[in-house]
Formats: C-alpha cells, structure tokens, sequence
C-alpha cells in the first residue's frame, strides 16, 4: 500500500526550499563582492559558479526527494506494513495455539479423572463379584459338607444298628451256651433274645 507524504515532509521540502534560496541569495552576494582580477579559487569555492552549484544541487535535491517519497518511504513502508501483519499473524496463531493446547490439556485431565473414576468402579465390581463368587462356593462347599456329614452319619448308624444286631445275635448264642453250661439245660432262643436285650437296655 502506498505510503502519502506526512505533513512533516511537506515541512521539509519548504525548509529545503528556503535553505536552497538564502544559499543562492548569499552566492549571489559574494560573487557582487568579489572584485575583478582576483586569483581564481578551488572550483567548489569559486563564488562564481556557486548559482550553478545551487541549482543542480536543488534539482538533485528534488530528484532525490522525488525518488524518497514514490519509491524508497513506499517500499519501506510496505516492508514494515506487512512486516507488522507477519508479527501480528504469529501472534495470533501462538495465541490459538496456546488455546488449543489449554483445551487439549483439559481433555486430558478430565479424560484421565473418568480414566479413574471407570478404574475405581472396575475395582470394586471385581471385588463385589470375587465375594460374591467366594460366598457361593463356600454355600456350595457347606452344602456338600452337610450333605456327606449326614450320608457319614447315616452310614454310622446303618453299621452300628448293623453292629448292634450281631452283638445281640452273638449275646444270645453265648448266653444260651452258657445257661447250657451251667444248668444243662438250653433257654429257647426267645428267652436268649429278650435276656440279651435287658442287659443291652441296662447297659
């Protein structure tokens, strides 16, 4: 974008140009003053072609400025114009960057807590459902215990009704074969029994 001449520059250039007139006013001057037949001085110093130096130095002066303001101060500013775009830009981007990456962290701190609310919960079901499996397989467990225990039981007492019959067998063979002994006579096998089951109930 061009860059228009600031009121400075206008002030410069009528500075100039009043400084370029007092210059050659003064040249104008010296060269009434100086007298015919001086010695000639160094060419730069010579009052007589100080209207000369003057004017080229006054065109080279706007050429110059002339060039500054439509070419050079343009440029420069453009330079600067996008230069500051660039910074401002960069900026901008740094700053959504810096958003996003607050964004982002947040994400991930609120994804990390769920992370760990879901971890805990996973925890405590495994744990429920551990004591819960333990429990039934210790009811399981006691069930079958219980179970033998009273098939153990049963069996006890199958053998010792079992036990009990032939002892009261065996009692009344030795008690008719005792009497037979010692009376010489044999009892009845009924009378051995009901004898045998006195003292057994006595016992």
């Amino acid at each position: 974008m061009p860059v228009r001449p600031s009121p400075s520059l206008g002030t410069a250039r009528a500075g100039a140009t009043i400084a370029a007139l007092s210059v050659l006013i003064l040249a104008e001057a010296a060269q009434a003053q100086t007298a015919p037949g001086a010695k000639a001085s160094f060419p730069p110093f010579d009052a007589t072609t100080f209207a000369g130096q003057l004017f080229w130095l006054a065109i080279s002066f706007g050429v110059l400025y002339w060039l500054m303001s439509t070419v050079a101060l343009p440029r420069v500013g453009a330079i600067l114009e996008e230069r500051a775009g660039t910074i401002s830009r960069d900026l901008d981007n740094a700053a959504q960057m810096q958003a996003k990456a607050e964004e982002t962290a947040k994400a991930y701190e609120s994804a990390l807590a769920e992370a760990r609310k879901n971890a805990q919960g996973i925890a405590q079901a495994a744990r429920d459902a551990g004591a819960k499996a333990s429990d039934e397989r210790r009811h399981v467990v006691e069930a079958e215990l219980s179970a033998k225990l009273a098939a153990a039981e049963a069996t006890i007492a199958s053998t010792k009704s079992a036990a009990m019959q032939n002892v009261r067998g065996l009692g009344s063979e030795v008690a008719v074969a005792i009497v037979a002994k010692l009376t010489g006579q044999s009892p009845t096998a009924s009378e051995a029994s009901d004898a045998v089951d006195q003292a057994l109930a006595r016992g």
